[in-house]
């Protein structure tokens, strides 16, 4: 077969199998902004950012909802069926998930300036560097090492992952939990909210 041919007989194989999963991928998107915000940015105290997250994250942590091995709550939506990750991700084969991982790594993250107490954000900031920042680099803003971005994301948000951490409710590597035991252990609850308070101070930071 003559080799331009064959090429562009591959383009249009490659190009018509794909369309079905960008259509969906693209309805899905609209689904994400729900929650997220646009380009997953998101506006709801609730949901975290997921723009910029790495690929290799954000593919995990689906797998994890897909496996129930991370918790979700249950999305309330008005004229529509009432859903959650879990059963979103159940919906998602693995192409499509890799189109979507694809989709917000290379999406901006805007950190979400909010209000925060100076003096717990200092102390945080301490605590960071000793317990957090071997995989949250970067002050918890680098999505190079894998791990979720911890700094400008909404604070209810923050609260409520460590609480299902700290509760053992989500499943997290052996090293991070030993981490989140030692800081609960040395410094009880007030660490965490300084922790907190850290990460959120990001998002006012010009």
């Amino acid at each position: 077969m003559n080799t331009k041919l064959l090429s562009a007989t591959t383009f249009i194989i490659v190009t018509l199998s794909s369309a079905p999963i960008m259509a969906d991928i693209e309805k899905t998107l609209k689904q994400c902004a729900e929650c997220h915000g646009e380009s997953g940015n998101s506006d709801k105290e609730t949901m975290p950012t997921i723009a910029g997250i790495s690929e290799v994250y954000f593919t995990d942590t689906m797998e994890a909802f897909k496996e129930g091995d991370r918790p979700a709550s249950t999305v309330k939506r008005k004229g529509k069926k009432d859903t959650d990750m879990q059963a979103i991700a159940k919906q998602l084969n693995e192409d499509q998930i890799s189109q979507l991982a694809k989709y917000f790594a290379k999406q901006k993250f805007i950190l979400k300036p909010q209000a925060f107490d100076k003096a717990q954000a200092k102390a945080g900031k301490k605590l960071h560097k000793k317990y957090c920042e071997k995989c949250h680099e970067k002050g918890g803003s680098s999505s190079e090492d894998d791990a979720g971005i911890l700094a400008g994301q909404q604070k209810i948000y923050l609260k409520k992952s460590l609480d299902e951490i700290i509760k053992g409710e989500r499943e997290v590597g052996k090293k991070m939990m030993k981490r989140v035991n030692k800081v609960k252990e040395k410094f009880g609850d007030e660490g965490f909210i300084q922790l907190i308070q850290y990460y959120i101070s990001q998002g006012s930071k010009k």
